[in-house]
């Protein structure tokens, strides 16, 4: 069960997360519990495969801003990165960066 506790332990900055939901605790938990299965992320994930930087920055840019919103500082971090790096259309190979999302994300779906 997604607790406050857990997600402080995760690293999540619960106090400004909760502010941007108008300070409803229960509105924030319910959007947290969205993130890890927002097809955002498989978007990014298939867009840097076939190598369409524009698309994969259009998907990185968004999962950006409601991470923000939420406050989800460990997951938040590589996709500030990715999408910096997307935003230039670096030409590198972004799998560490992917994998650093993910892990954050299965940690993120572990405390649910």
């Amino acid at each position: 069960m997604l607790t406050i506790e857990k997600l402080k332990e995760y690293g999540a900055d619960i106090e400004s997360g909760i502010k941007r939901c108008a300070n409803n605790q229960a509105l924030y938990l319910r959007l947290v519990a969205t993130v890890p299965s927002n097809i955002g992320f498989n978007n990014l994930y298939e867009a840097i495969k076939r190598n369409d930087l524009t698309e994969a920055f259009t998907n990185a840019h968004g999962l950006k801003g409601i991470l923000s919103n939420l406050s989800l500082d460990p997951i938040l971090n590589p996709v500030i990165k990715i999408t910096e790096l997307l935003r230039k259309k670096e030409e590198i190979d972004y799998s560490l960066i992917i994998k650093n999302i993910e892990d954050n994300r299965k940690k993120l779906e572990e405390i649910l």
